[in-house]
């Protein structure tokens, strides 16, 4: 389901927005701002910025198409330098919002208990934290937190599931296939898409056998304890192209090369990109498994809402971590505008801010905040007067005041909610189980 949408606009003295109604849609004949509010705290959900994908020859990007890929910038699977200038940019933009909101004073030094830097383990969340926190404080010289073993999983930001068994999986599988047969049903043409631009029929893996055509019915499901959930078949394998070819066309100045020589228009990159987009709601999105694999993030966002002097927190994952958590909130269906990724794009964050009035009340704003693909590709500068794009998403059962925002102990009920569910699903497949 599409939204229409206006971009928000944060200027120095109002934060305005469309609304979102609770079907999703935007109310475009009512424009509201936050005069009359102070910013007390800022929560940030990162998904790191753009990276190199595992497109080394042997790999399976490497013998899925006769053609070359963009030299990129840094190992496999690492943040690439456009990455990190592009998230100093955005760690910028933050530090003038939130200078011209009050919360923080111009070149910030923050006490230690003010702010929270906090990656997963991996090089490309804890380079673009770093990036980050770079354009947001630049003097201040602050450490990224990470708690793991360098390169691997922190089990906060794994999307794992973190219980599991027979009865759990087969009603997650049924519940994936009920909401989302369909879904993957449909990428049929762009599955036709995709082997056109890649040239399929002419790459090494197809031609020895190892790669077959693109089917929309292969999809096999695994959900284990421990593990992501995971699907295998030409849905893993389109996926991890279609994000090899969003993020080279990121990185690639000339359109043309960054599709292999086709000349591609934006509503062929959206259709290349809903492939991965898919892909992620399948796995990550399905309400029995949404409230599983994202209730470490939401139990650490929620101490963080919590936590007293608290005025900005910075977490950095993934996509997975966005979606996921999202989903398990009961977030409306939505597609972001300008940008070919309408779920999670590279280096979105998912933003809580919290608002106080002039009698004291309490309320949350959450948006989702995200470099136009524009934005992506030229570098853009930002600042109070080019700022990135900005969604304000619904949730169900959750009202917004009409100024769209949240009541304090409205969001708070809601975060509360759901780790209670996840409790509460716990206890029930484990007794199924015994």
């Amino acid at each position: 389901m599409s939204v229409i949408l206006t971009v928000l606009l944060l200027t120095s003295c109002q934060r305005s927005h469309m609304t979102v109604n609770s079907d999703g849609k935007a109310d475009t004949d009512k424009i509201v701002d936050y005069d009359g509010y102070n910013l007390e705290q800022v929560i940030v959900l990162s998904r790191h910025n753009i990276r190199a994908p595992l497109s080394a020859p042997g790999s399976v990007l490497g013998t899925i198409t006769p053609h070359e890929w963009f030299n990129w910038t840094s190992a496999p699977s690492e943040l690439s330098l456009r990455g990190g200038v592009l998230e100093t940019q955005m760690g910028q933009y933050f530090r003038k919002w939130m200078e011209s909101e009050g919360l923080i004073s111009e070149n910030c030094q923050p006490d230690t208990d003010e702010v929270r830097i906090y990656a997963n383990s991996k090089q490309r969340t804890i380079a673009t934290a770093q990036y980050f926190t770079a354009g947001m404080f630049p003097t201040a010289n602050l450490d990224v937190e990470y708690h793991s073993e360098f390169d691997t999983m922190d089990p906060v930001f794994h999307p794992q599931l973190t219980f599991c068994s027979p009865e759990y999986a087969a009603d997650c599988e049924a519940q994936i296939r009920e909401l989302y047969s369909d879904d993957i049903k449909d990428l049929s043409d762009n599955y036709k898409l995709l082997s056109t631009v890649i040239d399929l029929k002419n790459s090494e893996g197809y031609l020895n056998g190892d790669i077959p055509d693109f089917d929309v019915n292969d999809s096999v499901f695994k959900l284990e304890e421990g593990a992501e959930p995971a699907v295998s078949g030409s849905l893993k394998t389109a996926c991890s192209v279609s994000d090899a070819l969003v993020l080279q066309y990121y990185e690639e100045s000339d359109e043309k090369k960054a599709g292999f020589g086709h000349k591609l228009g934006k509503k062929q990159w959206e259709d290349i990109s809903r492939i991965k987009d898919v892909y992620g709601d399948v796995l990550f999105t399905a309400p029995l498994v949404a409230i599983n694999v994202a209730n470490p993030l939401l139990e650490e966002i929620y101490s963080e809402m919590n936590k007293g002097g608290r005025k900005f927190t910075f977490l950095c994952g993934h996509d997975s971590n966005v979606g996921s958590v999202l989903a398990a909130l009961g977030v409306e269906d939505y597609e972001l505008p300008n940008t070919i990724e309408k779920k999670t794009p590279i280096g979105c964050k998912l933003v809580l801010s919290k608002w106080s009035n002039a009698s004291g009340e309490r309320f949350w704003s959450v948006d989702l905040i995200y470099q136009s693909t524009e934005q992506l590709r030229d570098a853009e500068f930002l600042d109070l007067d080019n700022p990135p794009q900005i969604y304000h998403p619904a949730f169900k059962g959750l009202e917004q005041n009409s100024d769209g925002l949240y009541r304090d102990e409205d969001l708070r009920a809601l975060f509360e909610d759901k780790t209670d569910d996840y409790d509460e699903l716990y206890d029930a497949y484990m007794a199924k189980a015994a």
